[in-house]
């Protein structure tokens, strides 16, 4: 799953998107209001993890924002305000729950699946995504292929999601690393290439025929079988 953690202590926020990205989770950083309320609009998270105060645009401000404009993304709206009255606010202006600080990670990621499942359930097409034989579980995260299990690695599990959102449309690499890697600092400029072979020799090798197909000059694209071939 794709999810956003909006915090301006750095700390705290590097230490949730590691013990998030443990658990097979894409993370995007924002450290103030305005970058991470850019980012909240583009409605492509699957969780939104929101700090209450923020440089600039304040939690409360991102959370009206996203739902004046019709994102319904699940907020986790995490604050230092415990107060019945403050998470009275919080949940009046959108956010789906409210944790306060500290907490334990342990609950943090309860509320986390908690959202998804409801989420889910809205959601239910998106469950599982499908392109030929293969098959990519969102909520197992679980990948299989003419019926066998294949073992990812998160960000192969990200990187194939990605691909699988998107059949038959060739993306390319810019694409992939901003979906995929964006504001990793670690990500270099032929990481895609590596992890599209990676993937290649997880769920083509061995296999009929290939599912990842290069686009030369531009980029990858994941389609079926076309018929007759």
């Amino acid at each position: 799953m794709h999810i956003l953690v909006i915090e301006d202590e750095k700390r705290l926020a590097y230490l949730l998107r590691r013990v998030l990205q443990e658990e097979r989770h894409t993370v995007d950083l924002a450290h103030d209001g305005q970058s991470g309320l850019d980012l909240a609009l583009s409605d492509t998270y699957d969780v939104v993890i929101l700090d209450l105060m923020l440089p600039g645009i304040d939690g409360l401000e991102i959370c009206r924002q996203m739902r004046a404009e019709h994102v319904t993304t699940p907020v986790l709206m995490l604050t230092a305000r415990g107060a019945i009255e403050d998470r009275v606010t919080g949940l009046n202006v959108g956010a789906d729950d409210y944790l306060t600080k500290p907490f334990a990670m342990a609950e943090l990621l309860a509320r986390i699946n908690a959202l998804l499942r409801r989420r889910d359930r809205r959601f239910d097409d998106n469950l599982q995504l499908s392109v030929g034989d293969l098959t990519l579980d969102l909520v197992r995260h679980e990948a299989r292929r003419a019926g066998r299990v294949i073992e990812l690695t998160a960000k192969e599990f990200a990187l194939l999601e990605y691909l699988m959102r998107h059949p038959g449309q060739v993306l390319s690499r810019t694409q992939i690393i901003n979906a995929v890697w964006r504001y990793d600092i670690d990500a270099l400029s032929n990481v895609v290439d590596i992890y599209i072979h990676y993937l290649r020799e997880k769920i083509d090798q061995g296999f009929d025929y290939p599912l990842i197909k290069t686009v030369r000059g531009v980029g990858y694209k994941i389609e079926a079988r076309e018929s007759g071939k």
